[in-house]
């Protein structure tokens, strides 16, 4: 055996999408790329996945990564979706420059899949050249790692490689695949795409198999369509709860990003804000603020509402009974995601007491949020400095304000709210610094070390921020300037794109 063959074996791919559910994609391969090198490989994850970094790095893990070569366990396969696109319904778009290369079981008994983003031209391509360049590979690799670190529910990167090759966006730029893990690819556009063609019998099968793999202890439900509903409902409210309370805008929340695995997805035109602003949005393709910061939890639910859609005809034989049932379950997303969100806004603030009045919190988190979006202060390092107030120094915190006295009307108010639990308040710095991050991907510092990748094929920028990112509660002071928000006249044309 060679050395370029060696790790094949390692995957161990159990395949059951392929297997039981064919009819749902398309049987592919990967188009060759003309000189393969891997420029990273996400040791950590390979580990905790139960593959063998070692046997995956160097030339051997570039074949595979690039989709040169399959391991022979693999069932490559583009998935079958649609979606509704900023409002619009396609009814076909499915996986245009992806293949899912097979499913592995890691220790713990759980199940990922792992599919390559960027490899080639699929019958679902609709007319695009199937290929990905390294900025967009990059920024999902990093932005999927961050994400993992800050604790949101993320698909992240195993691999990238560099395909020797140019893609043509605006200029020519270098190619390259992203291999991605998954816990299922799963989506809303899944449902929508079977049950636009009112093939009922596979919706049905879809809602089976969605349920064995991701809710096995309600397979035996006596509505399975309607405990899936609920199942998802409750997953994507509690992740759009975590994105709000980290300041991240995904900016394309589509029903073909949408996973029933509550996992984020599709690190496209996503960013995190600085200055703090409900209306804040940076991507180029969404004009009308469709995907604004302070909009994502109603989309998330209006999301939702595009999947109880689909599966109305298995929720119940009539239809208006199905519609009933449906709206019953749909109309529980507020109330999670407002317990969710507080939840999380309560840990921000070190309030843990529980005698304590849950509308007195939410007023006080709210008043905050309130002040952080009348001055545009900077969301991260607000909620950091919070841990030096607590520590007896208020000055880094009341640096970022104008209106210095309505800040420290509501210090006041939160300290003596801290002060009611004479138990925790001692510890409530060292509680604020394990929940508020110092470091977040900025969006100045994302594409300086993109740039530096694509233009001067530097991959230190990036190597650097991802290592900061990847342990965002540490505060370094040689890492000063990973804290620091962008420049205001950056911020204020910022712009992000798809990457397709």
């Amino acid at each position: 055996m060679t050395a370029d063959a060696a790790p094949i074996d390692a995957f161990g791919f159990d395949n059951t999408y392929a297997s039981q559910l064919e009819g749902f994609y398309a049987p592919w391969q990967a188009v060759a790329v003309a000189d393969p090198q891997l420029l990273r490989l996400n040791r950590d994850l390979a580990q905790a996945l139960g593959l063998d970094p070692s046997r995956l790095d160097g030339p051997a893990g570039a074949a595979i990564f690039s989709g040169n070569l399959a391991p022979p366990d693999a069932a490559p396969i583009a998935q079958a979706y649609a979606g509704h696109q900023f409002g619009g319904f396609s009814p076909q778009l499915g996986d245009g420059r992806a293949l899912l290369l097979g499913e592995i079981v890691d220790p713990r008994g759980n199940r990922f899949d792992i599919a390559l983003k960027g490899s080639g031209r699929t019958p679902f391509s609709r007319g695009g050249d199937g290929r990905a360049a390294l900025g967009p590979v990059l920024r999902e690799y990093l932005m999927g790692e961050a994400m993992h670190a800050l604790g949101v529910p993320t698909t992240r990167a195993l691999a990238v490689v560099a395909t020797g090759e140019r893609v043509l966006r605006d200029r020519p730029l270098p190619g390259a695949v992203l291999t991605r893990v998954a816990s299922s690819h799963l989506r809303i556009g899944t449902f929508q795409f079977f049950a636009a063609r009112g093939e009922v019998d596979k919706l049905r099968r879809l809602v089976d198999y969605a349920l064995a793999r991701h809710d096995p202890q309600l397979v035996d439900h006596p509505n399975p369509a309607l405990a899936l509903l609920t199942a998802v409902i409750d997953r994507q409210s509690a992740l759009v709860a975590t994105w709000m309370n980290v300041g991240f805008i995904h900016g394309v929340q589509n029903t073909d990003n949408v996973t029933v695995s509550g996992e984020t997805i599709d690190y496209g035109p996503c960013a995190f804000i600085e200055g703090f602003d409900p209306g804040a949005t940076f991507s180029s393709i969404d004009e009308g603020g469709r995907y604004a910061y302070g909009r994502q939890p109603s989309i998330s639910k209006w999301n939702m509402a595009r999947l109880a859609e689909a599966l109305l005809p298995l929720i119940a034989d009539e239809g208006e009974l199905a519609v009933e049932r449906a709206t019953e379950v749909l109309d529980t997303f507020d109330g999670l995601y407002q317990m969710r969100l507080l939840e999380g806004l309560r840990s921000k603030l070190a309030l843990t007491s529980a005698e304590q009045s849950l509308d007195t919190d939410r007023t006080l988190a709210d008043d905050w949020l309130v002040l952080l979006a009348d001055e545009r202060v900077d969301f991260t390092l607000a909620w950091r400095h919070l841990a030096d107030v607590a520590d007896g120094n208020p000055q880094p915190l009341q640096a970022l304000f104008v209106d210095r006295a309505r800040l420290d009307s509501w210090l006041e108010r939160w300290l003596d709210r801290l002060g009611a639990d004479p138990v925790e308040a001692p510890r409530a710095a060292d509680r604020l610094r394990r929940v508020n991050p110092v470091y977040v991907p900025r969006n100045h510092l994302v594409e300086e070390a993109l740039a530096a990748a694509v233009d001067h094929d530097d991959l230190g920028p990036f190597e650097r921020l991802l290592d900061v990112v990847s342990d965002p509660y540490v505060d370094r002071v040689e890492d000063h300037r990973y804290a620091q928000p962008a420049p205001i006249d950056f911020t204020a044309t910022y712009r992000t794109f798809c990457g397709t």
